[in-house]
């Protein structure tokens, strides 16, 4: 699972005051997203062995993330539409989401195909912030109230009724997919609701202009502030930037690459277990690997490594490996 921010928001309302401090909180939320989504690619490319898509922490950090930008959302929502719903702004804002969200969609459909995000945070932020609209002119009672039987629903009416892709933005089912980020509406859309009812404090007399007051005072603050205005931007920018520098990294052959580790790795515990020692192992298995990947056997055997024809040369080469070896540390 993926995070990501909803657009910060400008000049809200009929007041110009601008908050800093939200600001802020977005952009502290995008050096949290950064560093998970940075964690995420060590581990994909196999350079970090953290469990980042399996262990409980992980994917706990992730939901604090996605949790505090849907947050901020509806702060940003309620504090936008203060005076009165400003119908022209909300819908180009609307816009400028959805059509990020398609660009997510659309990029994550070709690099990752099934894994691709059908219904990500942007998906969500849409939806929720529609879904909230209405409660910027209510009490924030009414928000925390709204906030919490969305928080509910799980309890009582999930079911299989919400099975399937039709219905996977729901949460209340099964999608019947796997994707590297899904955030349905049920129950993240009550973290909106919230971030309406925080906003309705923060719209009370004095408190926002009281709260304007606020400015970063170190660099790295003005930093953050600068990030969290805009939010959108840096969240599309980022992970492309992430991957693509880890990538052309490992394809240059600075790092090793997952598949590579992964096979000298059996390699070693194969030899191994044979009874050789593992200095000599882990030399017999590196120089298999380069031979193959001299040969261009390497490349033939990711393609089809049921193949029995490139079985028997990769074991040649084994061979040759291990008779290399041998004469150059002969054993004691």
């Amino acid at each position: 699972m993926t995070a990501s921010p909803a657009p910060s928001s400008p000049s809200t309302g009929s007041s110009t005051l601008r908050l800093h401090g939200l600001d802020l909180a977005r952009g502290l939320a995008l050096l949290a997203m950064v560093s998970y989504h940075l964690s995420w690619d060590l581990s994909w490319f196999g350079i970090v062995d953290w469990p980042v898509n399996e262990d409980g922490g992980w994917q706990t950090y992730a939901r604090l993330i996605a949790g505090t930008f849907l947050f901020l959302a509806g702060v940003s929502l309620s504090l936008a539409h203060a005076s009165g719903i400003r119908w022209r702004a909300f819908w180009r804002r609307e816009a400028v989401i959805l059509v990020a969200a398609a660009a997510v969609s659309a990029g994550t459909w070709y690099a990752l195909d099934a894994n691709m995000v059908r219904f990500g945070i942007l998906h969500c932020i849409a939806a929720a912030c529609l879904l909230a609209l209405p409660f910027v002119r209510l009490p924030a009672l009414a928000s925390v109230a709204a906030a919490l039987l969305v928080f509910s629903l799980p309890f009582w009416a999930a079911g299989p009724a919400f099975d399937g892709p039709l219905w996977l933005w729901t949460g209340l089912g099964d999608p019947g997919f796997s994707s590297v980020d899904w955030v349905p509406l049920v129950p993240w859309a009550g973290a909106t609701l919230l971030g309406v009812a925080a906003g309705h404090m923060l719209r009370r007399p004095g408190l926002r202009e009281q709260a304007s007051r606020w400015q970063p005072r170190s660099a790295f603050g003005h930093l953050l502030c600068r990030g969290g205005r805009h939010s959108l931007a840096v969240y599309l920018i980022h992970q492309p930037v992430l991957f693509g520098s880890l990538w052309l990294v490992a394809a240059s052959g600075a790092i090793e690459d997952r598949t590579s580790r992964d096979f000298q790795e059996n390699c070693t515990l194969t030899c191994t277990a044979g009874g050789v020692e593992q200095p000599a192992c882990a030399r017999i298995c590196f120089c298999t690997l380069t031979a193959m990947k001299s040969d261009g056997l390497w490349d033939k055997l990711l393609g089809n490594p049921e193949d029995t024809g490139l079985l028997s040369q990769m074991n040649t080469s084994h061979a040759a490996c291990v008779q290399q070896e041998f004469e150059a540390n002969p054993p004691q």
